[in-house]
């Protein structure tokens, strides 16, 4: 698949299982940055993710980790040919990396699918299936990298976001934020945005449509989105 251009950056993607999608879009500008110094992007991908938060907030450093070398070099030719510095790309699983500081924010667009019929694609079936990064790897490797004060933001699809708060809450985690996102208005909620924190905090409702019922972007969707998306 052709690079994906925005409006500061664009996304190389022919090696990445994974590639650029409205779910990714959508939660890397959700995410709060707000007073983030340091950030871990668990599961980069192609970047996508740490090069939005970094369009954002230009003086946070990050740490994108990924598994998959295929999509790691899609990921350092991506940052390499963006207009920023300060992120860098480790090509190893998340339970063996070491960081040299803890970090204010881990951010993850994690695998979902959980004991279910894999196709013949290995790269994609990394980046799509928990086998290798469940749901307690990711909550665990939130605890182990981060300070009493930081915060973890998820995206899933709502049935296995369900199953994310269930376990999170069981070790000790306070939901801080959600957002319940819909593709056209009247539809299920198809997604959940999440924000965690250590310490227990009133929780921010939320709710997004993408789509209008005539098919368009959301006022709300383009109001997020518009600093990305070359034509909005």
């Amino acid at each position: 698949m052709a690079s994906f251009a925005f409006k500061q950056f664009t996304v190389a993607q022919s090696r990445s299982a994974m590639k650029v999608s409205t779910d990714g879009v959508l939660f890397g500008a959700w995410v709060c940055v707000t007073g983030t110094q340091r950030m871990l992007d668990i599961g980069a991908g192609t970047g996508l993710l740490s090069l939005m938060c970094k369009q954002r907030a230009p003086s946070l450093m990050i740490d994108a980790v990924e598994i998959d070398a295929q999509a790691c070099l899609d990921a350092r030719d991506n940052v390499h040919a963006s207009p920023w510095q300060g992120i860098r790309v480790h090509q190893t699983p998340i339970q063996t990396f070491a960081a040299d500081q803890p970090y204010d924010l881990v951010i993850s667009n994690p695998p979902y699918f959980n004991h279910s019929l894999k196709g013949p694609d290995v790269a994609r079936n990394t980046a799509r299936h928990t086998d290798s990064l469940s749901f307690l790897h990711l909550i665990e490797a939130f605890k182990l990298h981060s300070h009493a004060q930081g915060r973890l933001a998820v995206i899933l699809p709502a049935q296995e976001g369900l199953a994310f708060i269930a376990l999170a809450q069981q070790h000790g985690l306070y939901l801080a934020r959600r957002c319940d996102v819909t593709m056209t208005p009247g539809k299920p909620v198809s997604r959940l945005m999440l924000e965690w924190h250590r310490a227990q905090t009133g929780l921010v409702q939320e709710a997004l449509c993408v789509r209008t019922q005539d098919g368009a972007y959301s006022a709300t969707f383009i109001d997020l989105c518009r600093d990305f998306y070359l034509k909005m």
